[in-house]
């Protein structure tokens, strides 16, 4: 089911589908990224969970209004609508830019979040390989061609949001390793093995989040849930449908188990 909800003086577009608890799937950034990113994977997702796929501010079916976009007004605009329209604590599921939102999201309101799916993105702007986040560099022709497909702004609206998120991508996220200690959700931290997110800055949010795992998804780049959709969705649902299992040699969770 398709819908209209007003939030936070955006009309935000959103899709509800399938049966069981609640799965907030938070798609990638960019100007012309938006929840049909998520095509590969909802299908699997639906068969376990009740879904939900907005369309965050500037992306998608949702038009952009007047101000910048943060990461933190996007936070802001993801609790109002688990608010309005979820009404009660959900899975996260997030993906590069949706990824970091849903983080800040499980620090701000932990008691809105069961569990913490965090794929391919940095909690600090440093962990981004350099290069990645250039705001000289322009965004790839297709991208512009999606955006113009569905989105209610104009196509000459366009350049305005790859300013705006081009401006975002400079100025965070910012967190530290400290601030990671604050997540209560179990997490699994997902990312590729060629991520335009350093290894190191992944396994360095593994380590620092008490209750979570780690996935490396082999023979992937940023696109991994595209590029090997049946395994990520695999370990996913896995972690998402299945409590953690007393490990034979633990190390790292010698204290839990």
């Amino acid at each position: 089911m398709e819908s209209y909800i007003e939030v936070n003086g955006v009309r935000t577009w959103y899709e509800r589908a399938g049966e069981g608890d609640p799965l907030l799937l938070l798609h990638p950034g960019g100007a012309g990224v938006d929840s049909r990113a998520w095509s590969p994977n909802i299908e699997a997702f639906r068969t376990r969970f009740t879904t939900f796929t907005p369309d965050r501010r500037a992306h998608g079916r949702t038009p952009d209004v007047a101000g910048p976009i943060t990461f933190e007004v996007m936070t802001d605009d993801t609790l109002g609508f688990i608010e309005a329209v979820i009404g009660e604590p959900a899975h996260l599921a997030g993906y590069s830019d949706g990824a970091i939102v849903a983080l800040l999201l499980a620090l701000r309101r932990p008691d809105l979040v069961r569990k913490l799916v965090f794929i391919a993105a940095p909690y600090h702007l440093e962990g981004w390989v350099p290069g990645v986040i250039d705001p000289e560099r322009e965004p790839p022709e297709f991208l512009g061609a999606s955006y113009a497909e569905i989105s209610p702004d104009s196509p000459d609206h366009y350049p305005v949001v790859v300013e705006k998120l081009a401006r975002m991508h400079q100025e965070g996220p910012t967190l530290k390793t400290s601030d990671l200690g604050g997540i209560q959700a179990r997490t699994l931290v997902m990312v590729a093995d060629d991520d335009e997110v350093t290894l190191e800055h992944a396994i360095s949010m593994y380590r620092a989040i008490p209750d979570s795992e780690l996935a490396v998804v082999p023979g992937t780049s940023h696109g991994l849930l595209v590029e090997k959709p049946q395994l990520c969705n695999l370990m996913i649902l896995d972690f998402l449908t299945s409590d953690a299992v007393p490990t034979v040699a633990p190390i790292r969770r010698l204290s839990r188990d």
